[in-house]
């Protein structure tokens, strides 16, 4: 039985050292963020690793699992199985977000001004550069918008991809991945409001968003900066008024309903 580890300094809490299977987690967290392992290559066999690290099978597995949980590997079971390095999908860091969020009593409307002062920065960094390579990249997501405009779930799907291209194109990594958290965070809340009202409305304000995401990829490709930013934050403030409709504004983040 390890000795119980003593405290340096009087009265502090005794200091412990970490579990086994954190410090293995730790290291292959280290070369996966580093790129040493690249996102989709299959981690040595169960045998290779508990000799390199001189673990046992379960420690090395609770090391799975911790990494299984931020998104950094998929365990794959059967014969042909094995752990795949991947890259975290925005859900995951919105999930510890959104509990932070939740227990701090934050609400949608909250998370819509956020998403009001984050999207249109993304824009107006579109439209002070705004390269072919840009135009052609926002012209086919609203190309897509206008396919699925007769399937309204697609569509909506296509929308929110619309929305995640600004953010991936602006080119800053930080302002992309808040972005996304946030979005997930209110998705279901977009989903229920898609739901709501009759078809008629629905389809009315589907061409009105389509219309809308045209324009600001008008605007992008003229340099029309100021234009581009203040076109999009008008659009995101309709689209939360809506939003609001279905959902009140003040009601606190909940992703445990």
């Amino acid at each position: 039985m390890e000795p119980r580890a003593r405290s340096a300094v009087v009265g502090a809490a005794p200091i412990r050292a970490p579990k086994v299977a954190d410090l293995v987690a730790a290291t292959l967290r280290r070369q996966i963020v580093r790129g040493e392992l690249a996102e989709g290559a299959i981690l040595p066999n169960e045998n290779e690793l508990m000799e390199q690290f001189s673990v046992s099978r379960p420690t090395l597995r609770e090391a799975f699992r911790v990494l299984e949980s931020e998104g950094l590997i998929r365990v794959m079971r059967g014969s042909n199985g094995g752990a795949r390095v991947q890259r975290p999908e925005p859900a995951v860091g919105a999930r510890f977000t959104a509990l932070q969020l939740q227990m701090r009593g934050a609400t949608f409307e909250d998370v819509q001004q956020a998403r009001m002062v984050l999207e249109p920065a993304a824009v107006r960094l579109l439209a002070e550069r705004p390269t072919k390579k840009i135009v052609a990249a926002l012209r086919a997501a609203v190309a897509a918008e206008e396919e699925a405009a007769d399937r309204p779930m697609q569509n909506a799907l296509a929308s929110v991809r619309f929305h995640d291209t600004i953010m991936e194109l602006a080119g800053n990594v930080t302002l992309a991945v808040l972005a996304g958290m946030l979005h997930e965070i209110v998705e279901s809340a977009y989903t229920s409001a898609v739901d709501a009202g009759s078809p008629a409305e629905g389809r009315a304000r589907l061409l009105r968003g389509i219309d809308t995401h045209r324009k600001v990829v008008d605007l992008i490709e003229a340099g029309d900066a100021a234009g581009a930013e203040k076109h999009w934050r008008n659009y995101l403030a309709a689209s939360g008024r809506y939003l609001y409709s279905v959902i009140p504004a003040k009601s606190v983040v909940d992703l445990l309903q």
